[in-house]
């Protein structure tokens, strides 16, 4: 497989001028290891992605990936989560966990926010996969983001980490080039779920802390050495933290 992409890769060098090369061999072959050496921009880490919640919450919290190619009779290897091969990814080489559903209309608005803010945590592509002539004022409100796209497009493009993982709920953890963290408190659950981290688990403990809720686009007061947040169902808070 590796062979074919490389046939490709010296073709699109030959062409003499800048253009983005996407691989799509759905994960297999550990596309990761390999997907810059032949000259991939992107390359898809999953099977394709369909505007379900069951669906975005498997390929972007779920075991997913496959981590190789499973032989006749044999057993296949353990499969990965996105955030397991996210030192893969960085700028001008990302891991694609397949385009974005926001829009479509077969999630609610949390979880189109979740969608969103995971793909933005895992510095992936953000390919707009609806109509974009007839958005309504929520889905822009979802896609043009600029703070949770600048979190995606962060220059620094640092591999986001699970801070926790209790039952169905999440912590993930980003750092950013401006010493900053972005932290998603992300609610996997049916119920409303009131979500804590620890500053010391995000390397921000002992200090005196500023946040600014990047859905809210507000300041959220902080005190003492963690913080909790009320999530909604299949919902996100997303937060960017820095020292004083």
């Amino acid at each position: 497989m590796r062979a074919v992409y490389q046939k490709m890769g010296v073709a699109l060098l030959k062409i003499g001028r800048p253009i983005v090369y996407s691989l799509c061999q759905y994960g297999r072959a550990k596309v990761w290891e390999w997907g810059a050496l032949v000259g991939g921009n992107l390359w898809r880490t999953t099977g394709d992605i369909g505007d379900r919640w069951e669906s975005m919450q498997n390929i972007g919290f779920g075991p997913s990936i496959p981590s190789g190619i499973r032989q006749p009779g044999q057993p296949g290897p353990p499969n990965l989560t996105q955030l397991d091969i996210a030192q893969h990814s960085k700028a001008g080489y990302w891991n694609d966990p397949d385009m974005l559903e926001v829009g479509n209309g077969g999630m609610t608005a949390d979880e189109y926010r979740t969608h969103f803010t995971l793909w933005c945590m895992l510095r992936a592509p953000l390919l707009a996969g609806n109509d974009i002539r007839s958005m309504t004022q929520e889905t822009r409100d979802i896609l043009l983001n600029a703070e949770v796209i600048a979190i995606d497009q962060d220059p620094a493009a640092l591999p986001a980490r699970l801070v926790s993982r209790e039952g169905t709920s999440d912590v993930i953890a980003r750092a950013l080039k401006d010493k900053s963290i972005a932290v998603a408190f992300f609610n996997r659950g049916d119920q409303e779920a009131n979500i804590s981290v620890a500053w010391n688990a995000v390397g921000l403990g002992g200090k005196k802390l500023r946040a600014r809720d990047l859905w809210k686009h507000a300041a959220v007061e902080l005190s003492g050495d963690r913080h909790t947040v009320a999530v909604p169902r299949h919902g996100v808070v997303l937060l960017k933290v820095s020292a004083r």
